[in-house]
Protein backbone atom coordinates (compact mmCIF):
# COMPACT_ATOMS: atom_id res chain seq x y z
CA UNK A 1 0.00 0.00 0.00
CA UNK A 2 1.04 3.44 -0.70
CA UNK A 3 3.22 5.20 1.94
CA UNK A 4 0.43 6.63 4.50
CA UNK A 5 0.49 9.58 6.87
CA UNK A 6 -1.56 9.74 9.72
CA UNK A 7 -3.11 13.21 10.82
CA UNK A 8 -4.22 13.31 14.44
CA UNK A 9 -6.50 16.44 14.78
CA UNK A 10 -7.80 17.82 18.01
CA UNK A 11 -10.64 20.19 17.91
CA UNK A 12 -12.65 21.62 20.77
CA UNK A 13 -15.51 19.80 20.73
CA UNK A 14 -14.00 16.41 18.85
CA UNK A 15 -11.00 14.78 17.36
CA UNK A 16 -10.74 12.81 14.21
CA UNK A 17 -7.30 10.34 13.06
CA UNK A 18 -7.35 10.38 9.59
CA UNK A 19 -5.10 8.21 7.06
CA UNK A 20 -3.63 10.09 3.96
CA UNK A 21 -1.69 9.94 0.98
CA UNK A 22 -0.56 10.24 -2.57
CA UNK A 23 -2.08 8.81 -5.87
CA UNK A 24 -1.48 9.92 -9.05
CA UNK A 25 -0.84 13.61 -7.81
CA UNK A 26 -3.84 13.50 -5.84
CA UNK A 27 -4.49 13.51 -1.77
CA UNK A 28 -6.31 10.39 -0.72
CA UNK A 29 -7.97 10.81 2.58
CA UNK A 30 -9.91 8.09 5.11
CA UNK A 31 -11.10 8.72 8.34
CA UNK A 32 -9.98 5.90 10.56
CA UNK A 33 -11.54 7.05 14.02
CA UNK A 34 -13.60 10.06 15.39
CA UNK A 35 -14.12 11.03 19.43
CA UNK A 36 -15.63 13.72 21.03
CA UNK A 37 -13.57 15.72 23.21
CA UNK A 38 -14.97 16.89 26.39
CA UNK A 39 -14.35 19.62 28.78
CA UNK A 40 -14.95 18.87 32.03
CA UNK A 41 -15.77 20.77 35.59
CA UNK A 42 -13.61 19.12 38.45
CA UNK A 43 -13.55 21.22 41.66
CA UNK A 44 -13.70 24.91 40.83
CA UNK A 45 -11.79 24.65 36.95
CA UNK A 46 -12.69 23.14 33.76
CA UNK A 47 -10.38 20.50 32.57
CA UNK A 48 -9.22 18.68 29.18
CA UNK A 49 -9.46 15.05 29.36
CA UNK A 50 -6.41 14.62 28.02
CA UNK A 51 -5.80 10.68 29.40
CA UNK A 52 -9.08 10.05 27.28
CA UNK A 53 -8.04 11.36 24.01
CA UNK A 54 -4.38 10.26 24.58
CA UNK A 55 -5.98 6.90 24.52
CA UNK A 56 -8.26 7.92 21.57
CA UNK A 57 -5.78 8.97 19.65
CA UNK A 58 -3.96 5.72 19.91
CA UNK A 59 -6.99 3.87 19.17
CA UNK A 60 -7.53 5.37 15.47
CA UNK A 61 -3.52 4.44 15.07
CA UNK A 62 -3.81 0.92 15.60
CA UNK A 63 -7.02 1.08 13.01
CA UNK A 64 -4.87 2.40 10.94
CA UNK A 65 -2.13 -0.90 11.20
CA UNK A 66 -5.35 -3.25 11.61
CA UNK A 67 -6.25 -1.74 8.18
CA UNK A 68 -3.14 -2.45 6.92
CA UNK A 69 -1.89 1.16 5.97
CA UNK A 70 2.06 1.45 5.69
CA UNK A 71 2.40 4.70 8.38
CA UNK A 72 5.28 6.79 7.64
CA UNK A 73 4.38 9.18 10.21
CA UNK A 74 2.30 11.10 12.23
CA UNK A 75 1.21 15.11 12.43
CA UNK A 76 -0.65 16.43 15.24
CA UNK A 77 -2.28 19.73 15.67
CA UNK A 78 -4.84 21.23 17.94
CA UNK A 79 -6.24 24.44 19.10
CA UNK A 80 -4.23 27.21 20.52
CA UNK A 81 -3.03 28.15 23.76
CA UNK A 82 -3.68 25.30 26.09
CA UNK A 83 -0.71 23.50 27.64
CA UNK A 84 0.29 20.54 30.45
CA UNK A 85 3.53 20.59 32.42
CA UNK A 86 5.87 17.75 32.82
CA UNK A 87 7.79 17.16 35.73
CA UNK A 88 11.42 16.32 36.23
CA UNK A 89 10.24 12.97 36.08
CA UNK A 90 8.76 12.94 32.79
CA UNK A 91 5.07 12.51 34.20
CA UNK A 92 2.23 14.96 33.34
CA UNK A 93 1.48 16.87 36.68
CA UNK A 94 -2.12 17.75 35.96
CA UNK A 95 -4.92 17.06 33.41
CA UNK A 96 -4.64 20.46 31.11
CA UNK A 97 -6.44 23.36 32.15
CA UNK A 98 -9.15 24.50 29.55
CA UNK A 99 -9.13 28.13 27.74
CA UNK A 100 -12.92 28.71 28.71
CA UNK A 101 -11.96 28.64 32.67
CA UNK A 102 -12.59 31.48 34.15
CA UNK A 103 -9.29 31.38 36.41
CA UNK A 104 -7.65 34.10 34.27
CA UNK A 105 -10.24 36.79 35.05
CA UNK A 106 -8.97 39.84 35.78
CA UNK A 107 -4.93 39.16 34.90
CA UNK A 108 -5.18 41.30 31.81
CA UNK A 109 -5.69 44.10 34.06
CA UNK A 110 -3.07 42.90 36.90
CA UNK A 111 -0.54 41.58 33.54
CA UNK A 112 -0.99 45.11 32.21
CA UNK A 113 -0.10 47.43 35.20
CA UNK A 114 3.06 46.32 35.49
CA UNK A 115 4.10 46.46 31.31
CA UNK A 116 2.86 48.89 28.56
CA UNK A 117 0.30 47.35 26.17
CA UNK A 118 1.52 49.37 23.35
CA UNK A 119 5.34 47.89 23.66
CA UNK A 120 3.77 44.11 24.52
CA UNK A 121 2.31 44.24 20.93
CA UNK A 122 5.24 45.70 19.52
CA UNK A 123 7.21 42.39 20.50
CA UNK A 124 4.39 39.85 20.89
CA UNK A 125 2.30 40.94 17.82
CA UNK A 126 -0.38 39.07 19.53
CA UNK A 127 -4.12 39.79 20.18
CA UNK A 128 -4.54 40.50 23.73
CA UNK A 129 -7.41 37.84 25.06
CA UNK A 130 -7.59 36.74 28.46
CA UNK A 131 -7.80 33.08 27.38
CA UNK A 132 -3.95 33.14 26.30
CA UNK A 133 -1.35 31.23 27.28
CA UNK A 134 0.46 34.28 28.81
CA UNK A 135 -2.74 34.64 31.15
CA UNK A 136 -3.29 31.47 32.52
CA UNK A 137 0.48 30.93 33.45
CA UNK A 138 -0.20 34.16 35.38
CA UNK A 139 -2.95 33.20 36.97
CA UNK A 140 -1.38 29.94 37.89
CA UNK A 141 1.47 31.68 39.42
CA UNK A 142 -1.04 33.25 41.99
CA UNK A 143 -2.98 30.29 42.57
CA UNK A 144 -0.66 27.25 42.51
CA UNK A 145 3.05 28.70 42.16
CA UNK A 146 4.22 25.09 43.30
CA UNK A 147 2.95 23.47 40.32
CA UNK A 148 4.66 26.02 37.97
CA UNK A 149 7.84 25.93 40.31
CA UNK A 150 8.55 21.89 40.11
CA UNK A 151 7.49 21.49 36.14
CA UNK A 152 10.62 20.69 33.71
CA UNK A 153 8.49 21.75 30.55
CA UNK A 154 5.94 23.39 29.34
CA UNK A 155 4.14 21.80 26.29
CA UNK A 156 1.70 22.78 24.23
CA UNK A 157 -1.14 20.77 23.71
CA UNK A 158 -0.12 18.81 20.51
CA UNK A 159 4.12 18.87 21.89
CA UNK A 160 2.11 17.15 24.82
CA UNK A 161 0.87 14.49 22.28
CA UNK A 162 4.07 14.11 20.55
CA UNK A 163 6.10 14.11 24.31
CA UNK A 164 4.06 10.99 24.98
CA UNK A 165 4.74 9.26 21.64
CA UNK A 166 7.98 9.74 21.54
CA UNK A 167 9.56 10.88 24.93
CA UNK A 168 11.09 14.31 23.35
CA UNK A 169 9.91 17.23 24.77
CA UNK A 170 10.04 20.24 22.66
CA UNK A 171 7.92 23.23 21.43
CA UNK A 172 6.46 23.72 17.36
CA UNK A 173 6.68 27.35 16.37
CA UNK A 174 2.98 28.00 15.37
CA UNK A 175 1.14 26.29 18.75
CA UNK A 176 3.82 28.24 20.37
CA UNK A 177 2.87 31.83 18.73
CA UNK A 178 -0.31 31.62 20.21
CA UNK A 179 0.90 32.24 23.85
CA UNK A 180 1.58 35.55 23.50
CA UNK A 181 5.30 35.02 25.06
CA UNK A 182 7.12 34.60 22.01
CA UNK A 183 8.82 37.46 20.06
CA UNK A 184 7.06 37.87 16.88
CA UNK A 185 9.97 39.19 14.91
CA UNK A 186 12.53 36.82 16.22
CA UNK A 187 10.37 33.78 16.57
CA UNK A 188 12.04 32.90 20.10
CA UNK A 189 11.05 33.24 23.41
CA UNK A 190 10.71 36.47 24.94
CA UNK A 191 12.49 35.83 27.91
CA UNK A 192 12.84 39.53 28.95
CA UNK A 193 8.69 39.34 29.27
CA UNK A 194 8.93 35.93 30.69
CA UNK A 195 10.98 36.82 33.68
CA UNK A 196 9.36 40.22 34.13
CA UNK A 197 6.14 38.65 34.77
CA UNK A 198 7.80 35.93 36.86
CA UNK A 199 7.23 32.81 35.29
CA UNK A 200 9.94 29.82 35.61
CA UNK A 201 12.39 30.77 32.86
CA UNK A 202 13.22 26.96 32.80
CA UNK A 203 9.78 26.26 31.89
CA UNK A 204 10.52 26.81 27.91
CA UNK A 205 12.40 24.48 25.67
CA UNK A 206 15.53 27.10 24.15
CA UNK A 207 15.29 26.21 20.44
CA UNK A 208 11.62 26.18 18.86
CA UNK A 209 11.16 23.87 16.06
CA UNK A 210 9.61 24.91 12.92
CA UNK A 211 6.97 23.00 11.19
CA UNK A 212 8.46 20.22 8.81
CA UNK A 213 10.74 19.38 11.52
CA UNK A 214 10.58 15.57 12.83
CA UNK A 215 9.86 15.53 16.43
CA UNK A 216 11.64 12.14 17.20
CA UNK A 217 10.83 8.59 16.49
CA UNK A 218 8.22 6.85 18.36
CA UNK A 219 9.10 4.47 21.36
CA UNK A 220 9.48 0.98 21.87
CA UNK A 221 6.72 0.93 23.82
CA UNK A 222 4.48 2.86 21.53
CA UNK A 223 5.29 1.07 18.54
CA UNK A 224 4.33 -2.59 21.12
CA UNK A 225 0.99 -1.38 21.99
CA UNK A 226 0.00 0.20 18.00
CA UNK A 227 1.50 -2.07 16.20
CA UNK A 228 3.78 0.28 14.23
CA UNK A 229 6.94 0.38 12.98
CA UNK A 230 9.79 1.46 15.58
CA UNK A 231 10.92 3.59 12.59
CA UNK A 232 7.74 5.68 12.40
CA UNK A 233 8.22 9.65 12.91
CA UNK A 234 5.92 12.41 14.25
CA UNK A 235 6.61 15.17 12.55
CA UNK A 236 5.67 18.83 14.27
CA UNK A 237 3.65 19.69 11.22
CA UNK A 238 1.00 23.74 11.47
CA UNK A 239 0.46 21.95 14.99
CA UNK A 240 -1.52 25.28 15.58
CA UNK A 241 -4.49 23.70 13.72
CA UNK A 242 -5.30 27.19 11.79
CA UNK A 243 -1.30 26.96 10.24
CA UNK A 244 -2.27 23.59 8.74
CA UNK A 245 -5.71 24.47 7.55
CA UNK A 246 -3.58 27.85 5.82
CA UNK A 247 -1.13 25.51 4.11
CA UNK A 248 -4.22 24.05 2.42
CA UNK A 249 -5.04 26.80 0.81
CA UNK A 250 -4.31 26.91 -2.44
CA UNK A 251 -3.36 30.71 -3.08
CA UNK A 252 -2.72 32.17 -6.80
CA UNK A 253 1.27 32.02 -6.90
CA UNK A 254 2.63 35.02 -5.56
CA UNK A 255 -1.06 36.52 -4.52
CA UNK A 256 -1.20 35.09 -1.03
CA UNK A 257 -1.32 38.41 0.50
CA UNK A 258 -4.45 39.60 -1.82
CA UNK A 259 -6.05 36.64 -1.06
CA UNK A 260 -7.68 36.37 2.30
CA UNK A 261 -8.58 33.51 4.11
CA UNK A 262 -11.54 32.58 6.65
CA UNK A 263 -11.14 29.35 8.57
CA UNK A 264 -14.57 29.00 9.67
CA UNK A 265 -15.80 26.65 12.78
CA UNK A 266 -15.84 27.17 16.25
CA UNK A 267 -14.11 30.06 16.00
CA UNK A 268 -13.45 32.13 13.23
CA UNK A 269 -10.23 33.48 12.24
CA UNK A 270 -9.88 35.57 8.90
CA UNK A 271 -6.94 37.54 7.42
CA UNK A 272 -4.15 36.80 5.52
CA UNK A 273 -0.44 34.83 4.99
CA UNK A 274 2.30 37.49 5.19
CA UNK A 275 6.23 37.40 4.86
CA UNK A 276 6.77 39.61 8.19
CA UNK A 277 4.73 40.13 11.09
CA UNK A 278 2.30 44.17 11.46
CA UNK A 279 3.34 45.43 14.78
CA UNK A 280 1.77 48.89 14.49
CA UNK A 281 -0.40 50.55 16.59
CA UNK A 282 -3.04 50.88 14.05
CA UNK A 283 -3.12 46.63 14.16
CA UNK A 284 -3.17 46.18 17.43
CA UNK A 285 -5.97 48.86 18.36
CA UNK A 286 -7.45 46.67 15.12
CA UNK A 287 -7.47 43.58 17.44
CA UNK A 288 -5.14 41.60 14.75
CA UNK A 289 -2.81 39.09 15.36
CA UNK A 290 0.47 37.88 14.09
CA UNK A 291 0.63 34.10 14.62
CA UNK A 292 3.34 31.78 13.40
CA UNK A 293 2.93 29.73 10.40
CA UNK A 294 3.83 26.97 8.26
CA UNK A 295 7.56 28.40 6.47
CA UNK A 296 8.05 30.59 8.99
CA UNK A 297 5.70 32.70 7.59
CA UNK A 298 2.90 35.09 9.50
CA UNK A 299 -0.84 34.39 9.85
CA UNK A 300 -2.50 38.12 9.94
CA UNK A 301 -5.53 37.62 11.18
CA UNK A 302 -8.71 38.52 13.82
CA UNK A 303 -10.01 35.85 16.16
CA UNK A 304 -13.35 36.38 15.45
CA UNK A 305 -15.91 34.41 17.58
CA UNK A 306 -17.55 31.51 14.93
CA UNK A 307 -20.27 28.89 14.78
CA UNK A 308 -20.09 28.57 18.73
CA UNK A 309 -22.95 30.77 18.85
CA UNK A 310 -25.13 28.82 16.55
CA UNK A 311 -23.48 25.35 18.04
CA UNK A 312 -24.66 26.49 21.59
CA UNK A 313 -27.80 27.14 20.45
CA UNK A 314 -28.45 23.94 18.60
CA UNK A 315 -27.29 22.18 21.51
CA UNK A 316 -30.28 23.77 23.78
CA UNK A 317 -32.53 23.07 21.51
CA UNK A 318 -31.39 19.41 21.65
CA UNK A 319 -31.61 19.32 25.31
CA UNK A 320 -35.05 20.54 25.55
CA UNK A 321 -35.81 17.74 23.08
CA UNK A 322 -36.77 19.86 20.26
CA UNK A 323 -35.01 18.91 16.69
CA UNK A 324 -32.32 20.40 15.27
CA UNK A 325 -30.60 19.63 12.34
CA UNK A 326 -28.21 21.99 9.68
CA UNK A 327 -29.71 20.94 6.85
CA UNK A 328 -33.76 22.07 8.27
CA UNK A 329 -31.99 25.02 10.56
CA UNK A 330 -30.89 26.43 7.43
CA UNK A 331 -33.56 26.09 5.37
CA UNK A 332 -35.63 27.96 8.29
CA UNK A 333 -32.94 30.62 8.16
CA UNK A 334 -33.68 31.28 4.78
CA UNK A 335 -37.45 32.02 4.99
CA UNK A 336 -37.11 34.02 8.39
CA UNK A 337 -37.94 37.86 7.64
CA UNK A 338 -36.00 38.74 11.07
CA UNK A 339 -33.15 41.63 10.55
CA UNK A 340 -31.91 41.36 13.55
CA UNK A 341 -28.22 42.19 13.80
CA UNK A 342 -25.92 40.89 17.20
CA UNK A 343 -22.13 41.51 17.94
CA UNK A 344 -21.04 38.21 17.82
CA UNK A 345 -17.85 39.32 20.14
CA UNK A 346 -19.48 40.57 23.11
CA UNK A 347 -18.72 38.83 26.21
CA UNK A 348 -22.26 37.85 27.03
CA UNK A 349 -22.12 35.35 23.98
CA UNK A 350 -18.76 33.88 25.22
CA UNK A 351 -20.61 30.81 27.35
CA UNK A 352 -23.60 31.65 28.67
CA UNK A 353 -26.01 29.08 30.61
CA UNK A 354 -28.98 30.09 28.01
CA UNK A 355 -27.72 31.51 24.65
CA UNK A 356 -31.11 31.81 23.71
CA UNK A 357 -31.76 34.54 26.77
CA UNK A 358 -28.57 36.49 25.63
CA UNK A 359 -29.18 36.88 22.52
CA UNK A 360 -32.53 37.97 22.86
CA UNK A 361 -31.22 40.08 25.63
CA UNK A 362 -28.88 41.70 23.27
CA UNK A 363 -31.24 42.15 21.10
CA UNK A 364 -33.79 44.18 24.14
CA UNK A 365 -31.42 46.40 24.56
CA UNK A 366 -30.26 47.36 20.91
CA UNK A 367 -34.25 48.17 20.31
CA UNK A 368 -34.29 45.02 17.68
CA UNK A 369 -36.85 42.55 16.66
CA UNK A 370 -36.19 39.57 19.06
CA UNK A 371 -35.86 35.88 17.57
CA UNK A 372 -38.78 33.78 18.29
CA UNK A 373 -38.48 30.85 16.06
CA UNK A 374 -35.37 28.73 14.90
CA UNK A 375 -34.88 29.71 11.75
CA UNK A 376 -34.80 33.63 13.43
CA UNK A 377 -32.40 32.68 15.60
CA UNK A 378 -30.24 30.73 13.38
CA UNK A 379 -30.21 34.00 10.98
CA UNK A 380 -29.68 36.19 13.10
CA UNK A 381 -26.65 34.41 14.14
CA UNK A 382 -24.96 33.72 10.19
CA UNK A 383 -26.33 37.61 9.02
CA UNK A 384 -24.42 38.65 12.28
CA UNK A 385 -21.04 36.91 11.50
CA UNK A 386 -21.22 38.42 7.99
CA UNK A 387 -21.78 41.42 9.05
CA UNK A 388 -18.28 40.86 11.17
CA UNK A 389 -16.19 39.76 8.43
CA UNK A 390 -17.24 43.08 6.60
CA UNK A 391 -15.94 45.08 9.47
CA UNK A 392 -12.56 42.45 9.74
CA UNK A 393 -11.90 43.16 5.43
CA UNK A 394 -12.03 46.83 5.83
CA UNK A 395 -10.09 47.08 8.86
CA UNK A 396 -7.60 44.54 7.11
CA UNK A 397 -7.64 46.72 3.69
CA UNK A 398 -6.06 49.52 6.07
CA UNK A 399 -3.37 47.98 6.92
CA UNK A 400 -2.29 46.03 3.79
CA UNK A 401 -0.43 47.21 0.94
CA UNK A 402 -3.21 46.34 -1.32
CA UNK A 403 -6.86 45.54 -0.63
CA UNK A 404 -7.93 41.72 -0.66
CA UNK A 405 -9.13 40.55 -4.02
CA UNK A 406 -10.67 37.28 -3.04
CA UNK A 407 -11.81 35.45 0.47
CA UNK A 408 -11.37 31.73 0.74
CA UNK A 409 -13.44 29.91 3.09
CA UNK A 410 -11.69 26.81 4.29
CA UNK A 411 -12.97 24.34 7.94
CA UNK A 412 -16.23 22.63 8.19
CA UNK A 413 -18.03 26.17 8.08
CA UNK A 414 -17.07 26.21 3.76
CA UNK A 415 -20.12 23.97 3.80
CA UNK A 416 -22.35 26.25 5.15
CA UNK A 417 -23.98 27.94 1.93
CA UNK A 418 -26.19 30.27 3.35
CA UNK A 419 -23.37 31.91 5.65
CA UNK A 420 -21.18 32.06 2.45
CA UNK A 421 -23.77 33.81 0.21
CA UNK A 422 -24.23 36.04 2.88
CA UNK A 423 -20.58 36.79 3.57
CA UNK A 424 -20.39 37.53 -0.68
CA UNK A 425 -22.83 39.56 -0.28
CA UNK A 426 -21.49 41.72 3.23
CA UNK A 427 -18.00 41.79 1.88
CA UNK A 428 -18.71 42.21 -1.91
CA UNK A 429 -15.69 39.72 -2.38
CA UNK A 430 -15.89 36.77 -4.70
CA UNK A 431 -15.76 33.74 -2.04
CA UNK A 432 -14.21 30.48 -2.79
CA UNK A 433 -15.06 27.66 -0.64
CA UNK A 434 -12.93 24.48 0.48
CA UNK A 435 -11.03 22.20 1.01
CA UNK A 436 -13.62 21.58 4.00
CA UNK A 437 -11.33 19.15 5.82
CA UNK A 438 -8.20 21.91 5.34
CA UNK A 439 -6.42 21.03 8.63
CA UNK A 440 -5.87 17.56 7.56
CA UNK A 441 -5.32 18.23 3.85
CA UNK A 442 -2.42 20.66 5.50
CA UNK A 443 -0.91 18.14 8.11
CA UNK A 444 -0.49 15.22 5.51
CA UNK A 445 0.61 17.49 3.17
CA UNK A 446 3.68 18.56 5.07
CA UNK A 447 3.97 15.39 5.81
CA UNK A 448 4.76 14.64 2.52
CA UNK A 449 7.10 17.01 2.20
CA UNK A 450 9.09 16.25 5.29
CA UNK A 451 9.17 12.76 3.93
CA UNK A 452 10.77 13.82 0.87
CA UNK A 453 7.70 12.24 -1.40
CA UNK A 454 6.71 15.59 -2.98
CA UNK A 455 8.47 18.77 -3.42
CA UNK A 456 5.78 21.10 -2.82
CA UNK A 457 2.02 21.30 -2.41
CA UNK A 458 1.61 22.71 -5.74
CA UNK A 459 2.16 19.46 -6.94
CA UNK A 460 -0.85 17.89 -5.67
CA UNK A 461 -4.63 18.27 -6.60
CA UNK A 462 -6.24 19.23 -3.64
CA UNK A 463 -9.75 21.08 -4.44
Amino acid sequence: MNKTYLAVDFGAGSGRVIAGYIENKRLVMHELHRFPNRQIKLGKHIYWDFLSLYEEMKTGIRKAVKEGYTVKSIGIDTWGVDFGLIDKAGNLLSNPLCYRDSFTDGTVEEVFSKISREEHYKESGIQVMSINTLFQLYAMKKENPDMLESAAHLLFMPDLFSYFLTGKSNNEYSIASTSELLDAATRKWNMKLIEQLGLPRHLFAEQVIMPGTTRGKITPSIAEETGLSPDTEVIAVGSHDTASALFAVPFPAGRASRCAFLSSGTWSLLGVELDAPILTEEARQAGFTNEGSVGGKIKFLQNITGLWILQRLMQQWESRGEKSDYETLLAAAEKSTVKSIIDVDDNRFDNPADMESAIAGYCRETGQSVPRAQGDYAICVLSSLAVRYKKAIEQLNKLLPAPVEQLHIIGGGSRNRLLNRLTEEATGLPVVAGPVEATATGNILLQAIASGEINDKSEIDIL
